[in-house]
């Protein structure tokens, strides 16, 4: 009986120790899974598997936590750029491959997620050598991250306004490679993605160099979407001064041509090297609009000038323009004027073709007309590029202009009443109505 006795309280005793133990390792294990959990939550990641509504193909989805660690915590010293939908910086992934991520500056709109993801989607389907193609993306209840390759030249705008002293500048057969490049990219998404995409902010700056310097358009798919045969409209008008179309700033509705005319004044950035709208400029009278110093350095291109309505401006005698435009040439009178070296960059030295800086210069006035009717299509801008079709349409556009100034500049019996009537109009449209 004694030993029996010993025996229940031992057993006995363990049961209570053994009670006691798990009544200690349940918390503790709670606190160990708890801990492990923390670090994601504070990250506030959304697993993949808990967002059955992400589909989006082959792209690969980062943590947050993964971007923060390739930025060293998006610090500045990173910061390749800073744009209108947020910053860009630069990131080493783990396997040690270099990336530009972008941090999008958040809008709390309703629905904005699934925007996002609509976005992405298309942003992965639009393929093309000369388009900036999206690697992954990073979606949290707080952030929206696109992950792209990393372009070690940089975009156009700092090869030609910020290169090192010890850097060359961009020679002149690396920019037409550019012009054309970039071209066949817009093309692209204007006539081969569905829905079409609309870039509105085309400008040297989103254009950026790969490793052989082809261009690469990028900041694409952060524009609105458009459906074939529709017109976006938005209150806000997205873009860079300088490089808005005129009928995009006026009326809040994109187009392919308003793409257009941001890339033919990225192609006066590109002959040119300046900026598009520099204040600097009227340091020596000149006007703070590319389109307009450019058309003011010559006397061929004095009248293109149009206004936001497309009515053109007639900057000097019409008649002197007329004998200009009847002599041979595919621009006529510029070189025997020996004006060609006021517009084109003086890096270059010298050191281009005359005849190629005329086309281009061709090019991006026709793109640049006040008319969005009349500026040629991306893919037509493409076939002029390659040397097909390029005469005829400056031929057409100068009989037509040549028109249009006659009609304008015709005398009209009631000439003195239509100004005195359209300077009223202007000031009661500026101050209202008294």
């Amino acid at each position: 009986m004694k030993i029996g006795g010993n025996s229940a309280t031992g057993a006995i005793a363990g049961g209570v120790a053994a009670g006691a133990a798990l009544l200690f390792a349940v918390p503790a294990l709670a606190f160990a899974w708890w801990h492990r959990r923390k670090p994601q939550e504070y990250f506030f990641d959304v697993p993949a598997e808990e967002d059955p509504e992400v589909h989006l193909g082959q792209l690969k989805r980062f943590s947050l936590r993964e971007l923060q660690v390739a930025t060293d915590g998006f610090s500045n010293k990173n910061i390749l750029g800073r744009g209108g939908f947020g910053k860009v910086y630069k990131g080493r992934l783990a396997d040690g491959t270099l990336v530009a991520v972008k941090r999008l500056k958040e809008e709390r709109t309703p629905g904005g997620e699934l925007q996002f993801q609509t976005e992405v989607e298309m942003i992965s389907m639009a393929v093309h050598r000369n388009l900036l193609r999206l690697r992954g993306f990073c979606m949290t209840p707080t952030e929206r991250l696109l992950v792209y390759p990393y372009m070690a030249n940089g975009s156009v705008a700092s090869c030609l306004r910020e290169r090192p002293p010890n850097e060359p500048p961009l020679d002149w057969p690396t920019r037409r490679r550019i012009a054309l490049g970039s071209a066949r990219g817009l093309s692209y998404l204007h006539d081969h993605c569905d829905p079409k995409i609309i870039h509105r902010d085309v400008k040297a700056a989103n254009i950026l160099l790969d490793e052989e310097f082809e261009a690469v358009v990028g900041d694409f798919g952060l524009a609105k979407l458009m459906d074939y045969k529709d017109t976006h409209v938005t209150t806000a008008v997205r873009g860079t001064i300088g490089h808005i179309a005129p009928e995009y700033l006026s009326t809040g509705k994109s187009s392919e041509k308003t793409d257009v005319f941001g890339y033919g004044i990225m192609l006066l950035e590109l002959i040119t090297g300046q900026r598009a709208f520099d204040l600097a400029r009227l340091a020596n009278d000149d006007d703070v609009m590319l389109l307009d110093w450019v058309c003011t350095q010559n006397n061929y291109f004095k009248y293109l000038l149009e206004s936001a309505k497309g009515k053109a401006r007639c900057l000097e005698s019409w008649s002197d323009e007329v004998a200009l435009l009847s002599k041979p040439g595919p621009v006529k009178g510029l070189l025997k004027e020996k004006k060609l070296e006021m517009l084109v960059d003086p890096d270059l030295q010298n050191n281009y073709v005359e005849s190629q800086v005329e086309q281009l210069i061709q090019v991006a006035l026709l793109c640049t007309q006040g008319s969005p009717m009349d500026r040629p299509k991306m893919s037509e801008v493409v076939r002029m590029l390659e040397g097909d079709g390029l005469a005829e349409k400056w031929d057409e556009w100068q009989k037509g202009e040549v028109l249009r100034q006659e009609v304008e500049l015709a005398p009209h019996p009631n000439s003195d009443w239509i100004v005195d009537s359209t300077e009223n109009l202007h000031a009661v449209e500026l101050s209202g109505p008294r």
